[in-house]
């Protein structure tokens, strides 16, 4: 849920005696190391459309190919928090949408994990079967079937809006899509444990300006990710939900989707089937998990479904005042359903290799439908026991050193594991879950560090770990789950401002199970903000020192050498690093800034022009270019770097830092004021533009702007990092 913090390199010069700054000392998560200075073609069926009966007579979904499709994914959704299925959210607009359609009551994901998850359902196939497995270290395969690709084969137009990095274009379900709108801000917060999500109003906005633009048949998916902890809902929200923002979260998004579904009613001449679902749950504390990615209990795999038609503008748009007329089905749906249902109900072909039913079908109803399910985050990161099992009917299997059964008819909770008395059922599931022929997880990637930082800002811990030939129960998750507690236990605690007991936890858990790489790299950013840089050092040398071969801790280390000056013992570190992982941005970004500051300019300059060539989007890189320039007073080049950071990242503090510095240098102060001003706006904590705007507001005689600038540095800076500007405005402030 970390990654290091990033500072950035002084330029010389400037003005007040002490150069004007970019370092952050806020981490950059989801940027990488930052040097900072001054910165096949479908048949359709027969013309003919027809109507189908969908389980019962009041609810009809007219199969046609004249039809546009809305895919919905609520990330993080609970089945029992709709208000459709009597939870406490208020969701009026999915509650008349579930009106007008089926709502599924026993509908199961197949991987509690975002992008697992959402590959299923796009695919149409298990995760062993695209291959997708965890957040990080997969991608999906160049030319993989895809539900987009096969609707864009037809003539429809594909727009995918996306709220949350998991689902980045680069791990590739954009494969089909005509548009991939997944433009997730850069997060701006202190510390690399929190998220900078895109809200489910701005998607929808997004995604409906999109529609507005379609003449012909279109598919869209919308994901919006607000329930995704940690759970902010806003006004009004945060005050009805304030003992449970969880399901504010969900209300809000409601709220936003009903822009959406009103902008699908009233703005098309066609119907419209609207599918929605999430990719998983969230435990919420069901089994001792606080989220999700560990266990595959139901409170994390089933999930809701809801599908629906809109008929075509106007009829639609009272869709709300419709009379209630829905169904409830208790069919076991699956996200594997989800593909053949769509090309069904649209009158094309379904491929035959799918392992999925369409829902209109007759086969819908099979009562020796069975699922398989999984959860591999915790034994590819952490080297506990792989999790998978099957759903058969209303029983359910979990795989796992110490085996699960449960009868979920009788015991939806999962509170009584029949796996010692129920010996022939254990043994059909399991000869179930022996006829997927589930493949072992291939071995992860190579993630780049970048990626790793922004999925542990999301709470998905991600690491290399081995896989052992034999599990016993010590390494079932479920004797382990008090660490994962821990973990993030250590994460609130940060967030209401208590970083030292945070890492008086972290110090518990290496104790504990001495193989966690992400308590030393929680550890280490801990002290490293503390002020504490010889700590968080050593902390990551007891890593390396004990086996922990992550690669993200030698990044790591690397930059904070980097930072506390040890540039020339940071490159061989880093050097050797970026060997073993040429693709990884963050090690490459640390490298250049250790490049730079023992004074290799021209390759540290190389060094952020090969991180570009892998990611073309990496603000950071331009940043850490530009303060190269700064360096050499080349303020042209240092511009050009800063506004081509912008245009990928406009709310970046260090842009604006950096652009601070470039106007001073040009001789224009009232303009570095003001971009230092916007810095600080943007991010309280950047102590290099707070120090150069009271700086330079002293500098032009404004000392009574200047005085809560400078008391803001002096009470909040780190003196570690900045013991001399602290005496500085100290002076300032007492001569006052």
């Amino acid at each position: 849920m970390t990654s290091a913090k990033r500072r950035k390199a002084a330029p010389s010069g400037g003005r007040g005696g002490r150069a004007p700054r970019a370092r952050s000392i806020g981490p950059a998560r989801a940027r990488g190391a930052r040097l900072a200075g001054a910165l096949v073609t479908v048949a359709i069926a027969a013309a003919a459309v027809w109507w189908l009966a969908f389980r019962a007579p009041a609810v009809e979904i007219r199969r046609t190919p004249d039809q546009n499709v809305l895919l919905i994914t609520i990330d993080t959704l609970r089945a029992d928090a709709l208000g459709a299925y009597g939870g406490r959210a208020r969701t009026p607009n999915l509650d008349a949408l579930a009106a007008r359609g089926v709502r599924y009551d026993f509908a199961h994901a197949h991987a509690v994990l975002t992008l697992p998850s959402h590959a299923s359902i796009l695919t149409g196939r298990y995760p062993f079967e695209h291959g997708i497995r965890d957040n990080s270290g997969y991608r999906l395969r160049a030319g993989e079937r895809t539900l987009a690709g096969l609707l864009k084969q037809a003539g429809y137009a594909t727009g995918a809006f996306i709220a949350a990095f998991p689902l980045d274009a680069r791990f590739g379900l954009g494969e089909g899509f005509d548009l991939y709108d997944d433009r997730i801000p850069e997060n701006l917060a202190s510390a690399d444990f929190v998220i900078a999500e895109r809200p489910a109003g701005e998607v929808v906005t997004a995604a409906t300006q999109w529609l507005a633009g379609q003449q012909g048949r279109w598919f869209s998916w919308v994901h919006v990710f607000d329930p995704h902890a940690a759970y902010t809902p806003p006004a009004p929200y945060d005050r009805e939900y304030a003992d449970s923002p969880y399901h504010g979260e969900v209300a809000y998004a409601d709220r936003a989707l009903g822009t959406l579904l009103d902008a699908v009613a009233a703005g098309s001449g066609r119907p419209t089937l609207v599918i929605v679902t999430s990719d998983h749950g969230e435990a919420l504390g069901d089994h001792g998990e606080l989220t999700h990615g560990l266990f595959a209990y139901e409170s994390t795999l089933r999930v809701p479904l809801i599908v629906a038609q809109l008929p075509p503008a106007p009829t639609a748009v009272a869709f709300r005042s419709q009379v209630p007329r829905g169904e409830v089905s208790g069919v076991a749906a699956r996200h594997v359903d989800l593909m053949p249902t769509v090309l069904d109900a649209l009158g094309l072909e379904v491929p035959s290799d799918l392992p999925g039913r369409s829902l209109l079908g007759a086969g819908a109803n099979d009562p020796e439908r069975t699922s398989f399910f999984e959860s591999m985050s915790a034994s590819l990161n952490r080297g506990w026991a792989p999790l998978e099992g099957v759903l058969a009917g209303r029983e359910k299997y979990i795989s796992l050193p110490v085996p699960e059964l449960y009868d979920l008819a009788a015991d939806p909770a999962e509170r009584v594991n029949l796996a010692d008395r129920s010996h022939e059922r254990l043994r059909a599931l399991q000869a179930r879950l022996r006829g997927f022929d589930a493949a072992a997880p291939a071995a992860q990637t190579a993630e780049s560090a970048d990626v790793l930082a922004r999925l542990k800002a999301l709470g998905y811990v991600s690491g290399t770990a081995t896989r052992k030939v034999r599990y016993t129960e010590e390494d079932d998750p479920k004797q382990l789950v008090k660490l994962d507690q821990a973990v993030h236990h250590g994460v609130d605690l940060y967030q209401r401002g208590q970083p030292r007991e945070a890492a008086a936890v972290y110090q518990r858990v290496i104790a504990e199970r001495p193989d966690m790489a992400i308590a030393y790299r929680h550890l280490a950013l801990l002290q490293w903000e503390l002020g504490e840089p010889g700590a968080a050092i050593g902390t990551l040398r007891a890593a390396v020192d004990r086996g922990v071969t992550e690669a993200g801790v030698a990044t790591q280390l690397g930059i904070y050498l980097a930072e506390a000056g040890q540039p020339g013992e940071a490159l061989p570190l880093l050097e050797a690093t970026v060997a073993s992982r040429p693709a990884d941005v963050e090690a490459l970004n640390a490298l250049g800034i250790a490049r730079a500051r023992t004074g290799q300019t021209a390759r540290a300059l190389q060094t952020f022009q090969r991180v570009l060539e892998i990611d073309r989007h990496n603000a950071m890189a331009y940043e850490n270019m530009a303060t190269v320039h700064l360096r050499q007073n080349d303020l042209a080049a240092a511009r050009r770097a800063l506004q081509a950071a912008a245009a990928i990242n406009p709310r970046s503090t260090a842009v604006y830092t950096g652009l601070g510095v470039v106007a001073l240098r040009a001789g224009d102060p009232a303009s570095a004021i003001a971009h230092w001003k916007r810095a600080v706006d943007l991010h309280p904590a950047n102590f290099d533009a707070l120090f150069n705007l009271a700086t330079e507001l002293i500098n032009s005689g404004q000392h009574d702007t200047a005085r809560p600038y400078a008391e803001q540095f002096v009470r909040t800076a780190p003196s570690a990092f900045y013991g001399p500007e602290i005496e500085r405005l100290t002076a300032f402030l007492r001569a006052r």
